[in-house]
């Protein structure tokens, strides 16, 4: 009848407004953890000998220097 299909768009609308609302907050969310992130990767760089010392480095290459400055610190410290 009339009342079911206005009471069913009535339900959908609402169901569609928290579903709006849920992404919103997720991607809201998800851009805090992103820089979270990002903001650990470039203090990490910051603690890293680069040559020339202002040579921005990709994530991966952060960690592979990372790791390498780490075994070499290990080395100097026996």
């Amino acid at each position: 009848s009339q009342q079911q299909y206005r009471q069913s768009r009535d339900e959908r609308r609402r169901q569609r407004r928290a579903s709006d609302r849920y992404k919103a907050a997720h991607a809201s969310r998800e851009r805090l953890r992103v820089e979270a992130f990002n903001s650990a990767f470039n203090n990490l760089r910051l603690l890293l000998p680069t040559l020339p010392p202002d040579k921005k480095l990709s994530k991966i290459e952060v960690l592979r220097l990372a790791i390498c400055y780490i075994s070499y610190l290990g080395h100097v410290l026996e």
